[in-house]
């Protein structure tokens, strides 16, 4: 089978681990590398989700039930995955919750979302990622973040805190990767869009007219990492990629600018962040 990508990782025979491999992005993601011919694992909770989830995603797939806040549950699937596989190629670390925050919300509600969204990239990373690197052929690890952890509009801080540090995460990740002598493996932060999801439908059945589908994103997301972007910044229908490059030119200007936190959203600057669009 040939791969329509470049990269060594993404092709038949190699192995991807997908976390969140149950729904949304993570599942169509799976779907993508299965249908390169790679031999896929999804983790993700519940077994009756993961083997709907497998039977879909067709191919030679493993299925665990896994909380990526654990770590030694995640060093169990990782040397489970090693005894069936002997390798892994692309390590995707997408699993994410959201269930709605405040600044003052129930601490445990701080506490899961930090535990899955953010402290589940760190465990993933540095649980698979030393023997990706001591294989000494190309690898990729994908991290999901969001534009709410760049721009952090005001609503849910949890989410926006738990993605910032993904962000910060995933780009320290990669310089060390660069850094290491003969290290072939690379990092990506993965900046979804509005995508319809599980996580994203509110209650909805019917996509959006602004929203991407998961396999939409899925498929910029691989095109892009192909090319080398560390950042795969998604547009979708509803906001195109200039508008988001200047939501976020914005929002680094509130400090440089000295103006107040989330001045988009203030009611003396938005004004002026408007025409700041316009240009």
């Amino acid at each position: 089978m040939t791969s329509p990508y470049a990269h060594p990782a993404l092709a038949e025979g190699r192995v991807a681990v997908v976390t969140g491999g149950a729904s949304g992005i993570g599942r169509a993601a799976a779907q993508r590398f299965a249908g390169l011919g790679m031999r896929v694992c999804i983790l993700d909770r519940g077994a009756e989700r993961l083997a709907q989830a497998a039977a879909g995603i067709g191919g030679e797939v493993l299925a665990l039930d896994v909380d990526v806040s654990s770590r030694a549950a995640l060093e169990h699937a990782e040397s489970e995955i090693r005894a069936r596989f002997s390798r892994v190629d692309v390590l995707m670390n997408n699993a994410g919750i959201q269930p709605g925050s405040g600044v003052f919300s129930d601490p445990e509600t701080w506490r899961r979302i930090l535990d899955v969204n953010l402290f589940g990239v760190i465990h993933g990373t540095q649980v698979f990622a030393p023997a990706m690197i001591a294989q000494g052929t190309p690898a990729l690890i994908l991290n999901t973040g969001s534009k709410q952890g760049i721009t952090t509009p005001p609503g849910d801080p949890a989410y926006n805190v738990s993605k910032a540090g993904v962000k910060v995460f995933t780009e320290a990740l990669q310089h060390d990767l660069r850094n290491r002598p003969d290290c072939a493996v690379r990092a990506h932060l993965v900046i979804p869009g509005f995508v319809f999801t599980p996580l994203a439908a509110g209650g909805r059945t019917e996509k959006p007219a602004g929203a991407w589908t998961a396999e939409q994103t899925v498929d910029f997301m691989l095109g892009r990492v192909d090319a080398g972007d560390f950042y795969v910044l998604c547009p979708d229908n509803d906001v195109t990629r200039e508008t988001v490059e200047k939501r976020i030119l914005w929002a680094a200007g509130d400090i440089a600018e000295n103006r107040p936190p989330l001045s988009r959203w203030h009611p003396d600057h938005k004004d002026a962040f408007a025409e700041f669009l316009k240009q």
